[in-house]
């Protein structure tokens, strides 16, 4: 028995001195040397936002893809979508992502990808795993970390567009969608539970928008549900940092009060506008202080090039790594910019904005089949690695490098 024991944690202690670890405010790599996280986000790829296409009003995956299938119907959607994952993000993208300096890449995702729920094309035969297999190789090629970031979770977390929901977070009132969320995230741990390029598990995206009466009561429930998946993913991994946010745009942290349930978790923190200035984050700071954990900037950006400077000067100044939002989309303020088709504003975002209420909205709306076509074909093109152009000031901005010419 004692042999057995000394085994199992003989075993124990070689599996754990593969990951990244938390150690107070720091987080500290298998070699023993501190990882200050500096990277992007794969925004849109795997949970598509309606301003990266250069919609308005469509703003949500469901509400895109709907707006698809109404255009150009259903078959064509589903094949939209299959060429759509294949070539937004590819091997190339994370190569060059890592050639500009970054260490660390965030990837939202749809908990759908993990269900048998109709989402981008596919129902019963999901490739959530699949896909970010194909990053994880990727990262472990390009010597990365990877954050996995539930950006959309079961009944919606947020109550607006980004949790791909219906208006109102509803995880937090239904016991079905809180046990979905715990499954999938033990699902995900299970699976990944050896691989050391996941830096760790972000839970869930931006939780409980500022909208509701009773935002109050909804924010005594976050911390409970936080404990509840932490413990389904300890059950089959007990080495992988569990990040965490707070409520309000990932901003409030006021309803966290037990921060030593577990030995590796950490925060994680966003921000859009305000000074660049560490009085304007006191709270970030404030709050990594009071826990002696680490705070993470897990989104930022959409700003002048010399305000996202001056933020990441302060972000590095006070311990606080982050990532970029986003890597590629339409119109640029990224790292990677996409060109709009020649027809794509006349044809495809006019029919995003025209009003669909009705069956005869619809049909009366609907653009010439071979010109919607056209379009979103192009748009596939412009959205490869090779078709994209590489935004040198806004990259220079993250702290990182100048960019290589993309090949």
């Amino acid at each position: 028995m004692i042999i057995l024991l000394t085994l199992a944690l003989s075993l124990s202690a070689r599996t754990q001195g593969k990951f990244v670890r938390v150690e107070g405010p720091n987080l500290v790599k298998p070699d023993g040397t501190q990882l200050f996280i500096q990277g992007t986000n794969l925004g849109n790829w795997l949970n598509p936002e309606g301003y990266m296409f250069g919609f308005g009003r469509t703003n949500s995956p469901w509400m895109i893809d709907l707006l698809f299938k109404e255009m150009v119907g259903p078959d064509e959607t589903a094949r939209f979508w299959k060429r759509f994952k294949d070539n937004y993000i590819t091997r190339e993208d994370i190569l060059f992502i890592r050639e500009q300096g970054a260490n660390t890449i965030r990837l939202p995702f749809n908990y759908k990808l993990f269900t048998d729920e109709d989402y981008m094309g596919l129902t019963a035969q999901q490739d959530g795993f699949s896909r970010i297999d194909d990053v994880v190789k990727w990262c472990r090629e390009a010597g990365l970390y990877l954050i996995l970031d539930m950006h959309d979770c079961p009944g919606g977390q947020t109550g607006d567009n980004i949790d791909d929901g219906h208006g109102y977070p509803w995880l937090f009132e239904s016991e079905v969608s809180q046990q979905l969320f715990c499954d999938i995230w033990q699902r995900i741990a299970k699976r990944y539970k050896n691989e050391p390029v996941i830096l760790g598990y972000e839970l869930m995206n931006e939780p409980i928008a500022h909208y509701f009466d009773n935002k109050d009561e909804l924010n005594k429930r976050l911390e409970p549900l936080y404990k509840r998946a932490v413990a389904a993913i300890r059950k089959v991994d007990p080495n992988h940092i569990i990040l965490l946010g707070g409520a309000r745009w990932n901003s409030d942290f006021f309803m966290f009060s037990d921060w030593t349930f577990d030995h590796n978790i950490m925060y994680t923190c966003h921000r859009y506008g305000g000074p660049a200035t560490a009085e304007a984050i006191k709270d970030y700071i404030d709050f990594r202080d009071k826990t002696s954990l680490p705070m993470y900037m897990g989104e930022f950006g959409h700003n002048t090039d010399q305000w996202q400077q001056d933020m990441v000067n302060v972000l590095k100044t006070n311990n606080i790594g982050y990532t970029f939002w986003p890597y590629k989309k339409v119109d640029g303020s990224c790292m990677m910019a996409i060109d709009r088709p020649a027809e794509w504003d006349s044809i495809v975002v006019k029919y995003s904005e025209t009003p669909r209420g009705t069956y005869k909205e619809w049909r009366e709306a609907r653009p010439d089949q071979a010109k919607a076509r056209r379009q979103l074909q192009q748009f596939l093109e412009n959205i490869r690695f090779k078709n994209c152009h590489p935004q040198q000031s806004y990259i220079e901005s993250m702290g990182l490098k100048s960019p290589a010419k993309a090949q």
